[in-house]
């Protein structure tokens, strides 16, 4: 996430209203500005550190584009979002009306935190969240460039509406906008020495605009003196700019020729495709993509997402096709590139293509979409219109419901109509010879588009050819295809690929997802082929055993082929596939248990001239990823070990009813990625290689435990959202309640009257698990060699031995043994403090600082439990941190400071703290009741490297990256509170 710059007093104000208002209702708020000001920036930072108040709670991003994009519709973010708030994975909903529906339901029964970004058509909210309202204490956050669009949406026309606020957002201040620009171009909020001057010369042009200073600054790191000059000549010769397009283009005007061709290409037909699918297209177009891509998103005007796909600001997609529209604006048949539907059928149907053409996108079905879209936004503005009269004139309220009553039937019949005449589009159909003369076109998609005629002067030098649901059921055999990298066929009534086999030597990528495919063969016509999709092929029965003379496939996707029996055993002979997806394919069990065995198969005549006697140590050598989600394997249907796969990193085995680890697993000695969500069975995780780094154990209801290797020598991150029977991941984490714990443990943490706490309860919130729990006994979390709880109280407790306390948050002392303890060292360290609250929406968390100030050693940890009071509690923390003689010695000065989140977002206060010594007992020759506690290996006074700062700190926390966004949160509040970056009042 983004440094965030300037936005401090938006931050508040918008915590403020979360936490604010009344629980009996629910309230939006939409915040509102210029193209790349940073609403997403702000709505993405806040919803990452309020999610967790909530019951349920849901990010839908970019909306507005995805709605526009070829490869999402509105049902899309309607699954999203329903499954966010009812927490599934999977929605089987085709109907929009019905989603809406089950949204409305959805959201009426929990109290959600939700936020729609980037809405560009107040249609989009009415489909999302419907007309029924939320449950009370909901708060929506809406962002968008139009401050009215929020109150258009249906929501605001019922008898009872929702409470809004708008908040708008502003551009930087001068002193703002030079720190986000040094930021970007030094890596520093200050200008570097010699470059005061030109720093704010060069951010004074930009407005305050910050998508500007970020994509400028970038453009000048590491550029001496004279090339700042040279931008402040370009910037005074445009005088103080209004347009943000003129700064976004000097950046793109130093590009080199051939990357801004790449970047008009990306801008214009590949936002949100994949970067490897992509570049494999593109490289085949002539451009050095390798080199091009680095420069754009080194620039700022590229970047890569979550799911590795291209993603450009809107603004920076605009730019792009701006550029190519000024090629010619009134004639788009003489541009480069054609990506709007409309102007691309208007082209083919008047037969006006030309050898400018590059590339063409129509679909079709979007076509439709867009044309009802704008049709009903005509009809519904006058809507609006009427109603601010009946406003202005102060309409009584039986006439207006009766207007509304009357407007709504129009509207009704509207749609309808606007439906009928749109349907019309199905039925045009364009001629194949209508692209006879774009000789130069390389990139075409016709998806959803009837084509009649014959195909054999189709452009011959297409490099990607996309035809989502084209209607024959095989592919035309005068189609020219020798040049063809990629071809997508996806969602067609294709039965079988062609009538004869075809040579396609530069095909790589084939994607015949969703077809009614029942057969598979020819592919030794394919020997460049490196991607087959041939996902959700429900009709799919065979797929030809010469699939092993792809040498070059890289990746196998047969998931959701649900009635192919036999995955085929020469898949085990491809040197170089990288990625095989199995899921839900009913030949997984039998491919799996093949594999047991392969020497008995590779005599087989059906499959001998493939595997001959293929040794077992080299099936899928460079295989690195492997799925095998929802295949219901048991743990016998996995072989004995997976050794042949050398090269696995990433291991899938979601939904399967695995009880525990499948031996095989361990041993793959290059595993980094191992997923076992939903495996409602599972019972323990025991030792899952040591090279892991990522574990998976989300929704399994019945594991217990996870154990690591001993010689892993950087723990993992581990992601256990829903699994509320976890109790341990042995050397990261241990939960226990307190009632339950060993009397001479708790002695020996000095916690020795504890009593009254043992029946009392808590209700905690485990950010590791996201998910709130019910009031449970009072817990002991350890983690780090660190041993915590929170119980309800007024006080610290006066029974902690040697106390020392203190008013306020912060505690400074001198360890000074006494008598009573001479000769002896020091064991550990109790800090104790009590939080008071100043504001409802209560949250208490455990965020310690530790300095050791004679040795110059420090330790913060930031807890990840947080404790929700009861209305007229406050909450007493007490935390045992395990420290032994090689960290504090008696004579050193330790100060303890509780930190505070310096914008006060939950409104919890320390009201004291105390530090309370604790020495170690005589009691040489007795087991010690802690020794489990001390064999992990990350702890105090163990290996720590793994959470060493540059600055030689120590910042205890697990770096799991469902939470990313608040991590990143709570270093900046450490900074802050640090003196690193100040913050403006």
């Amino acid at each position: 996430m983004p440094l965030i710059i300037g936005m401090e007093d938006s931050i508040f104000t918008i915590s403020s209203w979360i936490k604010g208002g009344s629980s009996e209702a629910a309230e939006i708020l939409t915040i509102w500005g210029m193209p790349g000001i940073g609403k997403t920036t702000l709505a993405k930072h806040m919803y990452m550190l309020h999610c967790h108040e909530f019951e349920r709670s849901s990010f839908v991003e970019a909306i507005g584009r995805r709605s526009a994009q070829q490869t999402c519709s509105q049902l899309d973010l309607q699954k999203q979002l329903l499954g966010d708030i009812l927490k599934k994975t999977k929605i089987e909903e085709n109907n929009a009306d019905l989603c809406t529906s089950k949204v409305e339901k959805a959201l009426s029964r929990k109290n959600t935190l939700l936020v729609l970004d980037d809405v560009d058509n107040f249609e989009q909210l009415d489909v999302l969240i419907g007309t029924k309202g939320f449950h009370p204490g909901s708060k929506i956050i809406v962002t968008t460039k139009d401050k009215s669009l929020t109150e258009k949406c249906s929501l605001f026309r019922m008898k009872f509406p929702p409470k809004h606020t708008k908040h708008a957002l502003r551009v930087l201040s001068d002193t703002e906008s030079v720190r986000l620009l040094c930021w970007h171009a030094f890596g520093n909020n200050d200008p570097r020495k010699g470059y005061e001057k030109e720093a704010e010369q060069v951010a004074k042009y930009c407005g305050g605009h910050p998508l500007s200073l970020k994509v400028l600054g970038s453009s000048l790191i590491n550029k001496d003196a004279a090339i700042w000059s040279d931008v402040l000549e370009m910037l005074e010769a445009k005088g103080y700019l209004t347009d943000v397009q003129d700064v976004l283009q000097i950046s793109f005007g130093s590009l080199s020729g051939d990357c801004k061709e790449l970047f008009k290409h990306i801008a214009c037909f590949f936002v949100g495709k994949e970067r490897e699918f992509t570049e494999t297209i593109l490289k085949e177009c002539g451009f050095q993509t390798s080199y091009g891509i680095k420069k754009l998103i080194d620039r700022c005007l590229l970047t890569i997402g979550d799911y590795n796909e291209f993603t450009m600001h809107q603004l920076l997609q605009d730019m792009g096709r701006d550029l190519v529209r000024k090629e010619s604006p009134d004639k788009p048949w003489k541009r480069s590139r054609v990506w709007k539907h409309e102007e691309s059928l208007n082209l083919l149907k008047k037969d006006k293509g030309t050898q400018r053409t590059q590339g063409l996108i129509l679909d079709m079905n979007l076509l439709r979409e867009e044309t009802l879209c704008r049709s009903i936004s005509n009809v519904t503005q006058h809507n609006f219109q009427n109603d601010d009269l009946n406003k202005s004139f102060g309409a009584a309220q039986p006439i207006q419901i009766v207007y509304e009553f009357f407007l709504r039937i129009l509207l009704f019949f509207a749609r309808l109509l606007l439906m009928l005449s749109s349907s019309r589009c199905k039925k045009v159909e364009l001629r194949a010879d209508a692209l006879r003369k774009m000789d130069k076109l390389k990139l075409l998609q016709l998806n959803n588009v009837k084509m009649d005629g014959s195909y054999k002067n189709f452009p011959k030098g297409l490099r990607w050819l996309s035809m989502h649901g084209f209607h024959s059921n095989v592919i035309p055999s005068d189609l020219p295809m020798e040049n063809l990298v990629a071809l997508d066929m996806s969602h067609s009534n294709l039965t079988q690929l062609w009538k004869k086999p075809k040579v396609l030597g530069s095909l790589k990528i084939l994607n015949l997802s969703y077809c009614k495919l029942v057969r598979v063969e020819g592919f030794s016509g394919l020997p460049a082929l490196q991607r087959l999709i041939l996902k959700s092929c429900e009709s799919l029965v065979h797929v030809c055993e010469s699939i092993g003379g792809c040498d070059g496939l890289v990746i196998i996707d047969l998931s959701q082929c649900s009635k192919l029996n036999n995955v085929p055993i020469s898949v085990s002979k491809l040197k170089n596939v990288r990625s095989l997806s199995l899921d839900g394919c009913l030949g997984a069990s039998e491919f799996l248990m093949r594999m047991k065995d392969m020497e008995s198969y590779a005599s087989s005549s059906s499959v001998g001239e493939f595997l001959g006697k293929t040794p077992k140590s080299f099936l899928l050598p460079s295989l690195v990823t492997l799925s095998l989600v929802g295949n219901n394997l048991s743990n016998e249907s996995f072989p004995k070990d997976f050794s042949s796969m050398s090269m696995l990193k990433e291991l899938y085995l979601s939904k399967n009813p695995i009880d525990s680890l499948p031996d095989c697993v361990r041993s793959l000695s290059r595993l980094e990625v191992l997923n076992v969500d939903d495996c409602w069975m599972l019972k323990s995780v025991l030792c899952p290689p040591p090279t892991i780094k990522s574990l998976s154990t989300e929704k399994c209801f019945s594991l217990i435990k996870i154990t690591f290797p001993q010689e892993m020598s950087t723990p993992p991150a581990v992601y256990y959202k829903g699994s509320e029977s976890l109790t341990e991941i042995e050397g990261i984490i241990k939960f226990q309640a307190i009632a339950q714990i060993d009397e001479q443990i708790l002695c020996s943490l000095g916690w020795t009257n504890l009593q009254h706490v043992k029946d009392q309860k808590m209700q905690i919130w485990d950010s590791y698990k996201l998910s709130f729990s019910n009031k449970l006994p009072v817990q002991m979390f350890y983690e780090f060699g660190i041993f915590s709880t929170c119980f309800p109280g007024k006080a610290v407790p006066d029974w902690l031995p040697h106390i020392h306390k203190s008013k306020g948050s912060s505690i400074s002392i001198s360890i000074a043994m006494p008598s009573s303890s001479m000769n002896k060292t020091i064991q550990g360290i109790n800090i104790c403090f009590v939080h008071t609250f100043t504001r409802t929406g209560k949250l208490s968390w455990l965020k310690i600082k530790v300095e050791n100030v004679t040795t110059n050693h420090t330790w913060i940890y930031y807890g990840h439990i947080f404790a929700l009071p009861e209305t007229d509690e406050d909450v007493v923390w007490l935390s045992h941190w395990m420290f032994g003689e090689n960290e504090i010695k008696n004579g050193d000065e330790i100060c303890v400071t509780i930190l505070e989140d310096p914008l006060r977002n939950f409104g919890a206060m320390v009201r004291e703290c105390a530090i309370s010594p604790l020495y170690d007992t005589d009691k040489e020759n007795e087991e010690d009741p802690l020794s489990y506690y001390k064999s992990w290996k990350h702890i105090l006074g163990g290996d720590l490297s793994a959470f060493q700062l540059d600055s030689g700190d120590y910042l205890l926390e697990r770096f799991n990256i469902v939470y990313y966004t608040l991590l990143y949160y709570r270093i900046i509040s450490y900074k802050i509170s640090n003196n690193f970056i100040k913050v403006h009042s």
